[in-house]
Parts: C-alpha cells; sequence; structure tokens
C-alpha cells in the first residue's frame, strides 16, 4: 500500500469543500495579544501573564463549582508563525457552562484591554446567532467567521469589504482567520460595535455572577461511608459518575450484576446520610433515568417505608453506581477524576487515609435545596406561550420552572412575535440584500432558463396567491367522507397548478366542478382499493353504493338530493363517520406521548384541548 500524501488531512482539521469543525457539545475559544512592535517572545510573555489572570479569576469566581463535564482551560501555542492562547471545552447537556465561559473572556478582556478573543462551538458563531433578529441582513453566516471579535467588553464587527490586495479592493465575501487579524491590527478603526447585536448576544450574561451558584443543586443522599470520603475530598467527581450513569451501556452494568461485594470498589455497606453537590443538568439526569436497583441494593431500598427516605436511598444508589461504572469501566483509565479517586481509595486500603467517624460526619454541612425547579406546571406552559400570564404572578412562585426559564420563554415568544409582526419577513425567513445568499443552484437554473425572456415566469412569481378558507374546508370534508355543512356554499373551488408560474388558483366554474369531483373520486376508489380508507370494513359494507357515492360527493344539486334522501334513511351512519373521526384523532393524539403532534395541533385549532396522557405509554 503506497504511503499516505503528507497533505493529506483529515475530516476534523478541514479541507476545501468541509471545513474544520467542532466536536458535538464543544466550544473553542482563542485569545490573541495584537501589537507588531513586539517580538514573537515578548507576546508570548504577555500571554503568559494572561494565563496568570486566567487562573487567579476561575479560582475566585469558580470557589464551589462544578462543571458538567470539561472545565475552562488555555494553553499556549504558536500557528502560522503566531502565538496565542486556544481552549476547548466540552460542556455537555449543559449550556449554562458554555455561557459561563463566555462571561469569563468577556470579564478576562476587560482586564486586558489590549487582548483580542474569538469565540465559536459546534453551530459556528453562536453569539451571532443568539443576535439573529437584530442582525444586518448583510450579515449571514456565510460571510460571518472570523468577523466577531471580543476586545475590553465589547463585541466588534470586521465590516463585510475585505483589506485591499495590491491596492485592488477584493471582492465582498468571507474572510479568512489571516485577513481578519489583519483588519483588526491594522484597521481597528473600521471595526462596528453594533450595541443592539451586543446586547442580544449577551442577554443571558445578565444573571451572572450570581447565576454560577444558582446552577448547583444540593441533595441529602445514603450512600456508602467510602464514598462519602471521596466526594469530601473533592465533590466535583459526581459529573463524572453522572455522565457514567446517564450514558450507560450493558458493559458498564456488569460490575453492579455480581452476586457477592467482592470486586466493588463501592459496596452498599456502611451506609451514611450526606449532602451531596450537583449541577442542575446532572442532578435532573439522574433523577429522570428509570433504573432498577441491582440485586444488592434491592432489598437495602426497597426497605424504606416512607417516600422521602426512599428517594433518598434510591438517589444514593444511583449515585453509587455511577460511579462504580466509572471506576470499572476500561475505557475510563485515561480520566483524571478515576486516576485520583483510585488514589484516595489506596489510601484508604494502605491506612494512610480514615473513613469519617459518625462524630465527624455530623460536622458537614447537611443542605438540601427545594426540587421546585424539577416541575413544570403544563397549564402555565400554555398560559406562557399564548401571553396569557396573570399580572404580578412572575413576584410569587407562581409558573413553571424557575425565574430564569420564564425570562427565557417570554423572550422567545416575545421574537416570535416581532417575526410575525414583520411585514418585510416572507415565508422563507429574512431575505438578504447581497447576491451571496442565493444558493449555487440558482446559477445552474438561470443558465437552463435563459431561453425564457419574455419575462412571463417573473411575473407569475410576483402574482398573489388567492385562496378561499370556507372553499377549501368544504372540499377537506368532501374528501374526508363527511357530510357538507348545512347552509354552506354551492360551489367547489377548483386548485390548479400552472406547470412554469406554479401559482395556485381557485375557480368555481360548473363545468371545472365536475372534473374536480371526478378526478377525487378516482383518488377515493384507489386508496380504498389499497385499504387506507377502510377505517371500519364492517360498516363500510353495510352502506347502499349509492348512499357512498352521495357522502362522498354531495355538492352539486342531483347529487345533494340523494345526499338528503341517504341522511334521512339514517342518522346513525353519519354518527359512525363522525365517530370514526374522533376515534382517529384521538389515536393520534395519545400516539405523541405527551409531545407535540398533528392530532394535537388540529384539535387546538378546533378549540379542543385534552389533557396529557400520564398512562406512562412515551416513557422510555
Amino acid at each position: 500500500m503506497d504511503a499516505p500524501n503528507d497533505d493529506f488531512k483529515w475530516f476534523r482539521e478541514g479541507f476545501h469543500g468541509f471545513p474544520k469543525i467542532l466536536p458535538e457539545d464543544c466550544v473553542e475559544y482563542t485569545i490573541y495579544f495584537l501589537d507588531s512592535k513586539l517580538t514573537d517572545l515578548e507576546t508570548r510573555q504577555q500571554l503568559r501573564q494572561v494565563q496568570s489572570a486566567v487562573l487567579k479569576l476561575t479560582n475566585e469566581l469558580l470557589k464551589d463549582f462544578i462543571w458538567q463535564r470539561e472545565g475552562f482551560k488555555i494553553s499556549l501555542e504558536r500557528e502560522d508563525g503566531r502565538s496565542f492562547l486556544r481552549g476547548r471545552t466540552n460542556y455537555g447537556d449543559s449550556v449554562e457552562d458554555e455561557w459561563l465561559i463566555v462571561y469569563i473572556l468577556r470579564e478576562l478582556s476587560k482586564q486586558f484591554p489590549t487582548i483580542w478573543i474569538r469565540i465559536a462551538d459546534t453551530d459556528g458563531q453562536f453569539l451571532l446567532i443568539e443576535a439573529a433578529n437584530v442582525l444586518p441582513r448583510w450579515l449571514n453566516p456565510e460571510v460571518a467567521d472570523f468577523r466577531l471579535w471580543l476586545n475590553n467588553g465589547k463585541l466588534l464587527v470586521v465590516p463585510l469589504e475585505k483589506p485591499e490586495e495590491q491596492g485592488i479592493e477584493a471582492k465582498p465575501g468571507p474572510l479568512t482567520l489571516n485577513e481578519a487579524l489583519e483588519v483588526v491590527e491594522n484597521q481597528t478603526s473600521k471595526l462596528l460595535h453594533l450595541p443592539a447585536v451586543e446586547a442580544e448576544a449577551f442577554y443571558r450574561l445578565q444573571r451572572y455572577p450570581k447565576q454560577v451558584l444558582d446552577s448547583l443543586h444540593h441533595a441529602l443522599l445514603t450512600i456508602p461511608r467510602k464514598l462519602a470520603y471521596v466526594l469530601h475530598e473533592d465533590a466535583a467527581y459526581t459529573s463524572a459518575a453522572v455522565d457514567a450513569f446517564y450514558l450507560r451501556d450493558p458493559i458498564a452494568l456488569r460490575p453492579l450484576q455480581a452476586s457477592d461485594h467482592n470486586g466493588l470498589h463501592f459496596p452498599p455497606t456502611d451506609l451514611v446520610a450526606v449532602s451531596v453537590k450537583f449541577t442542575k443538568v446532572g442532578y435532573a439526569q439522574l433523577k429522570s433515568q428509570q433504573f432498577a436497583a441491582p440485586a444488592l441494593w434491592a432489598e437495602y431500598v426497597s426497605a424504606k417505608r416512607e417516600l422521602k427516605s426512599q428517594d433518598r436511598a434510591e438517589m444514593g444508589m444511583k449515585v453509587t453506581c455511577g460511579f462504580e461504572m466509572l471506576m470499572c469501566d476500561p475505557q475510563n483509565q485515561d480520566n483524571k477524576a478515576v486516576r485520583e479517586i483510585a488514589m484516595l481509595l489506596a489510601d484508604i486500603r494502605t491506612g494512610q487515609g480514615n473513613l469519617p467517624t459518625d462524630t465527624e460526619l455530623k460536622k458537614w454541612e447537611m443542605r438540601e435545596d427545594d426540587e421546585a425547579w424539577l416541575d413544570i406546571n403544563f397549564e402555565e406552559f400554555e398560559k406562557e406561550l399564548g401571553g396569557n400570564r396573570k399580572p404580578g404572578a412572575l413576584k410569587g412562585n407562581e409558573g413553571f420552572g424557575d425565574k430564569g426559564a420564564q425570562e427565557n420563554l417570554r423572550k422567545m415568544v416575545a421574537r416570535f412575535e416581532d417575526f410575525m409582526n414583520d411585514e418585510a419577513a416572507g415565508v422563507d425567513g429574512a431575505e438578504y440584500l447581497d447576491d451571496m445568499d442565493k444558493d449555487d443552484d440558482d446559477d445552474d437554473d438561470d443558465e437552463e432558463g435563459s431561453t425564457i425572456s419574455d419575462g412571463s415566469e417573473d411575473e407569475g412569481e410576483d402574482k398573489d396567491i388567492s385562496f378561499d378558507e370556507d372553499a377549501f374546508a368544504k372540499m377537506m370534508r368532501e374528501m374526508m367522507g363527511m357530510p357538507p355543512i348545512a347552509g354552506g356554499s354551492k360551489t367547489t373551488p377548483k386548485f390548479s397548478v400552472h406547470e412554469d408560474e406554479r401559482v395556485l388558483s381557485v375557480s368555481s366554474d360548473e363545468e371545472d366542478e365536475q372534473g374536480v369531483h371526478e378526478a377525487m373520486q378516482d383518488i377515493e376508489k384507489e386508496l380504498r382499493e389499497a385499504g387506507a380508507l377502510n377505517l371500519n370494513p364492517q360498516q363500510e359494507a353495510e352502506y347502499p353504493e349509492t348512499q357512498r357515492k352521495a357522502i362522498g360527493r354531495g355538492s352539486s344539486s342531483g347529487e345533494s338530493e340523494l345526499l338528503m334522501e341517504a341522511e334521512d334513511a339514517s342518522e346513525d351512519e353519519d354518527a359512525q363517520i363522525d365517530f370514526n373521526l374522533a376515534k382517529n384523532l384521538l389515536e393520534s393524539f395519545k400516539s405523541q406521548g405527551g409531545g407535540p403532534g398533528p392530532g394535537g395541533n388540529m384539535m387546538n385549532l378546533m378549540g379542543m384541548r385534552l389533557p396529557r396522557d400520564e398512562s406512562g405509554q412515551g416513557d422510555g
């Protein structure tokens, strides 16, 4: 086999057509010290001072904080002849960790006004995504890379024009990193400060630094004394254990299936009650998981009769099992937390570490936080979405979730209302002014359609869509086999789509009406032959042929008389049709498992709100 080309790049490194992307749930941040008068050695010295300031800032700000998966970290690197600081954090399911990193970087930029910071995650320029509703039209995803920079606590944007190359201004387009750094370093006055964009992008930072501790949860759990000793040394170990429990697989569960305590790091013996600290995301993951207690734990958990004691025992069992999976899984042997826990357990075995006594345990903090933030009142949730919130309700504990969740929901609803009230916004979203937003395929389409020069196609695309709601509803009732509404219109709409213009038109001509009915009958016939409309075979067999045709058609004069005769003959048949429709709607609603879906949406439009299905059908 031939040796690979030295220029080969793996997918994560990026190549033409497939740019470099970050792993899932990761945020990357780079810090540059730009001063052309300094040598590279002097620049590195300045960057080391920034590193020291980062360490001091995080020690003060994150003294009692727990990261969900990885913490904030930066290292000194050199690339393309330039030294800089770079860091990457996997924040897992905790989006708050990502915004905490943004807060740290903003505070750092205030301490060092000469540094320039770039932040991006898996989605790209997520700060611009956060401020999408106030962005200028030219700042679209195709040109956004490397344009957003954080300096001295402010967000600055590189304008659309590229730096001049050999005296000739380049065509507007996406920037490279080197081009952006050149503008930032040499043409700082050209950078744009957009207050509206900055306010939207930093909206979530208003809750910091208080949010740092608000994102934690303390709970009283019953766990082995040995595990209590480990967690007292470093409470952050819980995040790794929760992650192992939440992402468990059959191989990780094998150690828990043992019939005795041999080989277990934390056997369910010598149990004590202690306060354990979690991230809110981690606690919710642990709480929501349905997990049958292993044989060694089952007897102890079931012995707890009181609900509160049983809940503490069950949560303690989950935490202990998570630590057991973490320690026994071979793929975790390089994990820093695993190595440190192994050293603590070795100290206990050799006598260098002493387990806490009952007297010492009483001196530990026994904090237990309220779990109300886990509860969601779905009626209040719908009121929030509909804007039907009671005045002053936010001052108390009414509503769903915590105050932050309520604020985020109100902001989301307000943005949606602004979009709906924006007359300039179309069904396809925001319209940009520059030609770069058009897909490359449009050029091919223009070339293929260049033979059309009379402008008829453009005129067709500009026509307004005409739509009669009553006529459409009447036709849908006919297609579903339902009788028409009394006193309804005698005309039936005709929907025709022109092959070139793609324009929807409605016509009520009697000549076209018959053609529509014939086409609908052909469709109905094919669907019935395929069994798609055979909702109740026995009931359908009882219908006379003339009545089935009447129910399916019933809009022209002769057919209306036949329909009236069929209705007078048997009202129960119409009731059966309505019963089948209601039955299918209810089955559709039940299959949603409590989530959104077509059945629930149709019922809401008809003014019917059904209670949530609590039978547990959708539970995993």
